[in-house]
């Protein structure tokens, strides 16, 4: 009789879809791996889903992994599952356990004016840095409850239980209401300093403490088995183990191998629906540009974060009746592809703005304005991660050093050579797909084993991958990108 490996699960619940992934836990080859969309609604700022579709999701995801892992060969025992999902996102719980109304997500603008009157009422962005590690935004959760409360109040009164996307699918999965230091830190009511919920910014906020689940030490911890009613859905037996879990980009972080040993010599670039930049680090950067998150195992991962990346790019392409990967560089046309405010630079209320088009102007080179745009804006809040953390990003030196190119557009053969070119770098991009399901795979493994996840990570070499040598930066289309934005971003776009 065939022995049975040992399997782990690793759910990515993205803004736009959800994505498991079923891993042998002694290699960490991939066996299986299931997809399921899920659907954004909103105008005028506004980006819901319904929470609900996000369980369903993940059942189909989870389902069709473990079935293509069992048709992969030897019989499998699956001992571990972990969620990861996208940020700050808002669900307010019924005394039900049921969501009162769709979920505000991360991107959901509509919360700038109350950001901005959190930050004046705290006394300043110093001091929410000194507590949070953060300056609300309107991407953060903070902003998003105090939303609810002036233009909803009847469901902020209404709402026993506050959590955040990956907060419930754990719930969901194992009874617990748990979160974990990583996700905890982008709600603006942790203070990443003490390792715990703030009274203070609860009582400004007037949330109950009650309300939240509790913090588990790490991602890792074993928040229980599978309910019963979670085991029948999934298929699967109630001995499996759920890990607390974490958010996308600590859970991607994991993937890639950084932990507590503070790789600052590796920093990420990801480019998905948002464009992040990311380091671990032992550091506790103070900078207003900055989300000052705690690492899922407590340590710090300090980001920046733009909300235009690879679907304003892919708009433009839309627009233009043109394949993505048919652009060229912009010569002298620049775009701003904030087509959904942006919230690095912080211009909540932004639009997109074109400028030196041309009779002539190709439109293949408008497409790449477009590229050239969002691949500034990522790289120049990675410029300002940089400096926060005590590095010049101008220094030789730290420029030589390789940036880890990960998400949906660094498949892409023009995303990469936008990057590579704007940066100057060399690029590492790893071979492994779905890293945010490979983290939360790999904090499954730590909640079935005790093993750490970062090290079980490193181990299955899923941040390995090929290596592009840096190419001469693009000096002239950074300082045209720059000008633009600096005279004309504080008065066209905001």
């Amino acid at each position: 009789m065939p022995v049975s490996r040992s399997v782990v699960i690793g759910v990515d619940s993205s803004t736009q879809s959800t994505k498991a992934v079923a891993v042998d836990a002694a290699t960490g080859e991939v066996l299986g791996l299931g997809r399921a969309p899920h659907t954004v609604t909103g105008t005028g700022g506004a980006r819901e889903s319904d929470p609900e579709e996000w369980w369903t999701a993940l059942v189909a995801a989870v389902r069709a992994a473990v079935r293509d892992a069992t048709a992969a060969g030897p019989a499998v025992t699956v001992t571990g599952i972990a969620v990861a999902g996208q940020q700050h996102g808002l669900v307010a719980l019924g005394a039900d356990r049921r969501p009162l109304r769709p979920a505000l997500l991360w991107n959901d603008t509509r919360s700038a004016p109350q950001a901005a009157a959190l930050t004046e009422r705290l006394g300043g962005p110093k001091a929410w840095l000194d507590r949070t590690g953060s300056v609300p935004v309107a991407s953060m959760t903070a902003a998003k409850w105090q939303w609810l409360r002036e233009h909803e109040p009847h469901h902020a009164e209404a709402a026993t239980a506050v959590r955040l996307p990956h907060d419930l699918l754990t719930e969901r999965l194992s009874g617990e209401a748990v979160t974990d230091p990583g996700d905890a830190s982008g709600t603006c009511w942790y203070a990443t300093a003490d390792g715990a919920y703030d009274p203070g910014l609860l009582d400004l906020l007037g949330l109950d403490p009650a309300r939240l689940p509790a913090v588990a030490p790490t991602g890792a911890t074993r928040a229980g088995g599978l309910t019963a009613a979670a085991a029948e859905a999934l298929g699967l037996p109630r001995t499996v183990a759920v890990a607390a879990g974490t958010g996308d980009n600590m859970a991607a972080a994991v993937g890639l191998g950084l932990g507590a040993a503070g790789l600052l010599d590796h920093p990420v670039v990801s480019l998905g629906t948002s464009g992040t930049v990311f380091a671990a680090t032992r550091a506790r950067p103070a900078d207003p540009a900055l989300a000052g998150f705690a690492a899922t195992d407590g340590t710090r991962l300090p980001l920046g974060c733009t909300l235009n990346c690879t679907l304003a790019v892919d708009r433009f392409a839309a627009l233009l009746g043109l394949d993505r990967e048919d652009a060229r560089p912009g010569g002298e046309t620049v775009v701003l592809p904030y087509l959904d405010g942006e919230r690095t630079p912080d211009l909540p209320a932004a639009s997109g703005l074109v400028t030196g088009l041309r009779h002539t102007t190709d439109p293949r080179a408008l497409l790449g304005a477009a590229y050239e745009g969002a691949a500034f804006t990522v790289l120049r809040a990675l410029d300002g991660l940089l400096a926060a953390c005590g590095l010049d990003p101008a220094d030789p030196a730290v420029r030589d050093r390789p940036l880890r190119l990960i998400g949906g557009g660094a498949r892409g053969r023009t995303w990469t050579d936008t990057v590579r070119r704007l940066s100057g770098r060399p690029l590492v991009v790893p071979a492994a797909d779905e890293l945010v399901a490979l983290g939360a795979a790999a904090l499954a493994a730590g909640a079935a084993t005790g093993e750490d996840p970062v090290a079980v990570a490193t181990a299955w070499g899923t941040g390995a991958g090929e290596v592009l040598e840096a190419v001469p930066r693009d000096e002239e289309t950074w300082r045209r990108i720059e000008d633009v934005l600096t005279t004309a971003g504080p008065t066209l776009l905001s």
